[in-house]
């Protein structure tokens, strides 16, 4: 929520600036503009957890649900679609959604949609009691569901893929990929599967090899992923995976890897962070030329023209202001020693506020935020 006390003082400032400007003649603008909004065009007025925007313009988010049994004090979000009118079906009531005979709780991290829009890939993390002494054990399983909320009976046995986790379609709205869990420390690791919505598990995915991240490039059979070895003694790997042929191509060795990753909608460059600082970005056709800017860690989103970057400047799930920046040329650095970190302009989004979560519309035209402490989520126009 916006402050009143801020709403006034920012207001009396855009007026300030206005009088110095007509009185002096002159005035800079940056290159790139702030979301300066005092009204957000839509608030969902629930504890949210995790929410994506769908291809046809809808959304679709996570209610954060806590309920008690005789024995144990447990969560079990509730999954609900709202459609590109605004219209709102919860398409999953978390009380009701049980697996096997032991008691657990889950909250819903992440979301993801096949090609078509149709069918959702849910998140969820989970800590299931194994036993009368209270011992439990925490994964990261995928529920596969369509958007009207009938569950996706993999190869006609369970729509819940446990472990699982960074799931994704591939282009026949069918073939799903998965992450299990490899090697846990120093840093995770973690290994593909495959399973089909008609046939059900498959196998695995570039058996034997381990990788750190993943992110698709959209509309296609591909991603791109960093990859490292189990002793995690040599340096990551920037691969572009074809994950239906199980090919692949080596597109640069990094010099470090933090976190990041992200493609651009177009699927033409990517961004990931080298440190706690430094954003590298890099082009998917030409990958020698790239450009470093310094950010400061978090989570990247592109604009649908890959013209811009917005980072918030914290880690997933915790509260960080977010800036944007314009994504500068990318050149080659092939005969040099050193690579020139460059200071972009940063323009803080909506007051330089801290949010919890964000996400810009795959049409560009809207910003939603989760705020912390109440977690509602907010649309706002994009500005760019």
């Amino acid at each position: 929520m916006i402050c009143p006390c801020s709403v006034s003082r920012f207001k009396f400032l855009r007026q300030f600036c206005a009088l110095f400007c007509l009185v002096c003649g002159c005035c800079t603008i940056p290159p790139t503009r702030a979301q300066d909004l005092d009204k957000p065009l839509q608030t969902i007025d629930e504890e949210i957890t995790a929410f994506a925007f769908a291809p046809s313009g809808g959304i679709v988010y996570a209610v954060r649900r806590p309920y008690k049994t005789k024995l144990f004090d447990l969560e079990h979000d509730d999954l609900w679609m709202q459609d590109a009118g605004g219209k709102r079906r919860r398409i999953l009531q978390g009380d009701k959604f049980t697996r096997g005979d032991r008691p657990f709780t889950y909250s819903v991290d992440h979301f993801r949609f096949s090609p078509n829009g149709r069918i959702i890939l849910a998140q969820f993390f989970t800590t299931t009691v194994l036993d009368d002494s209270g011992k439990t054990q925490d994964a990261t399983a995928t529920l596969v569901l369509e958007d009207n909320g009938k569950e996706v009976k993999l190869g006609g046995s369970d729509s819940f893929i446990n472990p699982g986790a960074n799931a994704q379609f591939t282009a026949d709205n069918l073939t799903i990929v998965y992450s299990t869990p490899t090697v846990k420390q120093p840093h995770p690791l973690f290994s593909f599967h495959f399973t089909n919505a008609a046939t059900g598990p498959a196998g695995n995915c570039f058996e034997g090899r381990t990788f750190a991240d993943v992110d698709p490039i959209p509309r296609t059979n591909s991603a791109i992923a960093i990859e490292r070895d189990k002793s995690q003694t040599g340096p990551p790997r920037l691969q572009h995976l074809d994950l239906l042929a199980q090919e692949d191509r080596e597109l640069a060795t990094l010099d470090n890897y933090a976190g990041g990753l992200a493609v651009s909608p177009p699927g033409n460059k990517v961004a990931y962070f080298i440190d706690n600082e430094v954003l590298e970005i890099r082009d998917l056709a030409e990958p020698a030329y790239l450009a470093r800017v310094r950010v400061g860690l978090g989570v990247v989103r592109w604009s649908p023209d890959e013209k811009q970057i917005l980072v918030k400047r914290a880690p997933e799930k915790k509260s960080g202001d977010i800036v944007s920046f314009n994504v500068p040329p990318l050149l080659s650095y092939a005969t040099a020693k050193i690579i020139p970190v460059q200071e972009p302009t940063l323009s803080p989004v909506l007051h330089a506020l801290a949010f919890r979560d964000f996400a810009v519309s795959p049409d560009g035209k809207f910003l939603a935020v989760v705020a912390p402490g109440k977690r509602n989520l907010q649309l706002f126009p994009f500005q760019h």
